[in-house]
């Protein structure tokens, strides 16, 4: 039997399985994520440890963890865990690729298409009766047929995303890592060509803030900004001064830095700019196989196995 927490309730029934198995388990109850403080105490005497992306595992809760063998990531991402700290003290830390896959680009389509026809202005309209008439010049927006979608980052949800834009007659051009193996077009190229721009790469130290106003620049006066990867890959600063000097057209964010934004984010102020609350995985289907392959982690972990979905 070890001793686990858990650092928010799961959906669907993977919690049982650790219950069967003769796990010790301490679920942090609240809506709200346990504090830093809280987090290093409820994990001090623990062996496994089930976290959020909203979770920062560091060098200085791992030392006060010294029983812990393993960190189960119920996300993709992991920029929220020290990886080299873990390494260091033998800690094995699993993630949940591949799950999420079609909810995220399922949400980029959703977004794209809101931005580009225009849809919280149109709803706005009709709730503060600006709607009188039918007119031929009203909130015209842009059709996606023929138009050219610029995917960064060409992992799994890149690729989904491209699938299903190519579903809607769109030209699609990508960049990766130039040295990655699928780099395609230089950045700079992309943004010349694009009519939206969609953002798939991991936070690294490479694409941190790669979305700045050089970047921004770059693109086309008509285009639109799509971000479902993380927020700290776009200057939101940056971001809000080209919305309002029409250097691009519009945005659309499902994830910010910081999340929750404030209200009074100056993010927010900026025109022609959708964002939503991190929903990317947000589908019932899919929370639930992310919790369920979070659990495979941090049982294999726990009795010494491979985890199925390590992180190196």
């Amino acid at each position: 039997m070890a001793r686990c927490f858990i650092t928010r309730t799961l959906p669907g029934a993977s919690i049982d399985r650790l219950t069967a198995a003769g796990h010790q388990l301490d679920i942090w109850p609240e809506r709200m994520p346990p504090t830093p403080a809280e987090l290093v105490s409820r994990t001090a005497e623990a062996e496994g440890l089930l976290c959020m992306l909203t979770d920062e595992i560091d060098a200085g809760l791992l030392d006060s963890a010294p029983d812990l063998k393993v960190v189960s990531n119920m996300a993709v991402g992991c920029d929220n865990i020290d990886l080299i700290a873990c390494r260091e003290r033998g800690i094995d830390v699993g993630n949940t690729p591949g799950v999420l896959t079609d909810a995220t680009a399922d949400l980029t389509l959703s977004l794209m298409l809101a931005l580009a026809r225009r849809l919280p202005e149109g709803m706005s309209s009709v709730r503060s009766g600006e709607w009188k008439t039918w007119s031929p010049d009203f909130l015209l927006g842009m059709e996606l047929r023929d138009r050219t979608l610029g995917i960064i980052g060409t992992g799994r949800i890149g690729s989904a995303v491209s699938a299903r834009a190519i579903a809607f007659g769109m030209e699609v051009v990508e960049s990766g890592r130039p040295d990655g193996p699928t780099p395609g077009l230089p950045l700079a190229e992309l943004l010349a060509q694009a009519d939206i721009v969609s953002l798939h790469c991991p936070l690294t130290e490479e694409t941190r803030w790669l979305v700045d106003a050089e970047f921004l620049s770059k693109m086309q006066s008509h285009a639109l900004l799509i971000n479902t990867s993380r927020g700290q890959v776009v200057d939101q600063i940056a971001l809000a001064t080209a919305l309002s000097s029409g250097t691009i057209a519009g945005a659309a964010l499902d994830v910010t830095d910081p999340e929750p934004l404030p209200s009074d984010d100056p993010i927010l102020m900026a025109p022609n700019l959708i964002v939503t609350p991190h929903l990317g995985s947000a589908t019932n289907r899919t929370r639930e196989a992310m919790a369920s392959i979070a659990v495979d982690n941090l049982l294999a972990g726990l009795e010494g196995r491979p985890l199925p979905h390590p992180v190196t």
